[in-house]
């Protein structure tokens, strides 16, 4: 990930939006759970969708970035699907809190 690329909370969403999209493909892999993982995912996509709305422009902060950055490489870590699931609530909280924003 381009840590230089996040200048606003915006960019930080946008940057952070592709490894929770694999921590949802991963999740899916329990058929059980399909519709639970997309539903949850969808919810938590909105949030953050509504955040960058209301501050997209707004500088993203001292240490935004590399916090962006960690957040991803820890996701994209989860190898088990069953512990996926359990992130798709943790990730966007973090990625929340390191904007500044109320999870």
């Amino acid at each position: 990930m381009e840590i230089r690329a996040i200048v606003s909370v915006a960019d930080a969403i946008t940057a952070a939006s592709a490894a929770y999209d694999e921590l949802a493909e991963r999740a899916e892999e329990i058929e059980d759970e399909w519709s639970y993982v997309n539903d949850l995912a969808d919810a938590w996509r909105e949030r953050l969708a509504t955040v960058a709305d209301a501050r997209g422009d707004e500088p993203a902060g001292i240490g935004v970035a590399e916090a962006v950055a960690a957040l991803a490489a820890e996701a994209r870590a989860i190898d088990d699907p069953h512990r996926a699931i359990d992130w798709l609530s943790t990730f966007p909280q973090v990625l929340l809190i390191a904007v500044g924003e109320r999870p």
